[in-house]
């Protein structure tokens, strides 16, 4: 089918997917149908060994064993695990004011629920002041320190590695938010994180309905959901040993073995170089809307990943992205699922919208686009 519309909208999902990932799925539809895990026979057999190349693929990527890796629904579901797993008896902990609502929300349901305090660190131009600012936070009760690698908002990158060492220097535990950085950042374990969450269908370039979770294995974690596993069926008690005891239930296994294309593919493609490419098209973005009147950029000269957030005027941000659609770009409008970024760029009230190419993306779609977007603006 021919594309008729140029996404600019990638930091929601990917799209289009690499020719593998799409054949990947095909080939799980039509050759793993077992139920990995739950049966000795051939077909459950064939299945498993599939998604243990993908495991075994994504622990590479990430500085893991294959065992501390989890597939999840999403990245929201990873962050829920991690966040509640960990912090679901009380405690506090420290957020930054960049957070997706796969966060913030959790986070908040904690304080209403098991007595959780979360405080919000401010992140500066200087990374060593952010770090200043967040440890100026830690209590004696401090569990834990979430974050998102890059802001899904603006594309502002935290400093992780200078966080993860904070975590290290107090006993806390490190959480973080891959979805935006991961496949065009490089994000280990050994960057100080005990726990990666990451979207499949992102810069992964893997199929919706995939996650990770990612974990050194440092801080075990209390489960919020239990279910069958596959192993330990005898006991009521949830499987203690990883990577069962966090996906209870029949995982995605069509889903997973795309993702585990969709690694291949960033694999081959190269990190550096997706992202030169990506850099490359939001700078020509930003040149080239630039004369655009009443066009203002955010956190435009920030360390950032490739995406653009903007608005013209006062123009509504839905009212600019759906004019847009209606020319033939998807991009998004609004807040984002992100209002606590939105309150730190001063755009709340009006949303953004957000620019996010992928590797798929060209030189001359974002010509038309800029073009589409000056008629808008007259």
């Amino acid at each position: 089918m021919k594309q008729t519309i140029i996404n600019f909208d990638n930091s929601a999902t990917s799209f289009p997917k690499p020719v593998s990932v799409r054949r990947a799925c095909a080939e799980a539809l039509e050759r793993y149908g077992g139920n990995p895990g739950r049966s000795g026979h051939r077909l459950s057999v064939r299945a498993a060994e599939k998604i243990y190349e993908t495991r075994s693929l994504a622990a590479q990527m990430f500085g893991a064993q294959p065992e501390n890796v989890a597939f999840t629904a999403n990245c929201t579901y990873a962050l829920n695990m991690a966040i509640k797993g960990i912090m679901q008896y009380g405690g506090d902990m420290i957020i930054s004011p960049y957070e997706h609502n796969s966060v913030a929300r959790p986070v908040h349901r904690l304080t209403e629920t098991s007595k959780v305090n979360v405080s919000i660190g401010r992140v500066y131009d200087d990374d060593d002041e952010t770090v200043k600012a967040f440890e100026k936070l830690i209590t004696d009760k401090t569990k834990c320190i979430c974050v998102t690698a890059a802001s899904n908002v603006t594309g502002r990158v935290l400093p992780i590695k200078k966080l993860g060492d904070l975590c290290k220097r107090h006993g806390l535990c490190f959480i973080v938010d891959g979805a935006q950085a991961c496949g065009v950042q490089e994000l280990k374990l050994s960057d100080g994180i005990n726990f990666i969450c990451t979207a499949g269908h992102k810069s992964l370039y893997g199929p919706s309905g995939t996650g990770l979770l990612i974990t050194d294995g440092e801080f075990p974690l209390s489960t919020i959901i239990e279910g069958g596993t596959g192993a330990t069926s005898a006991e009521l008690v949830q499987t203690p040993t990883m990577p069962e005891k966090l996906e209870s239930g029949t995982v995605n296994t069509v889903g997973i073995i795309g993702l585990g294309e969709g690694i291949r593919f960033v694999k081959r493609q190269g990190i550096d170089r997706i992202r030169q490419h990506e850099e490359k098209l939001c700078r020509r973005f930003i040149e080239g809307a630039g004369t655009v009147r009443g066009i203002k950029f955010y956190d435009a000269h920030a360390n950032r990943l490739p995406i653009a957030a903007f608005n013209i005027g006062d123009i509504p941000s839905e009212q600019i992205a759906s004019a847009l659609s209606e020319k033939g770009f998807a991009l998004r409008g609004g807040l984002q699922c992100a209002p606590l970024a939105h309150k730190t760029i001063g755009t709340l009230s009006q949303g953004a919208v957000r620019f996010s190419p992928s590797v798929f993306n060209s030189e001359k779609q974002v010509d038309r686009l800029v073009s589409a977007l000056k008629t808008l603006a007259v």
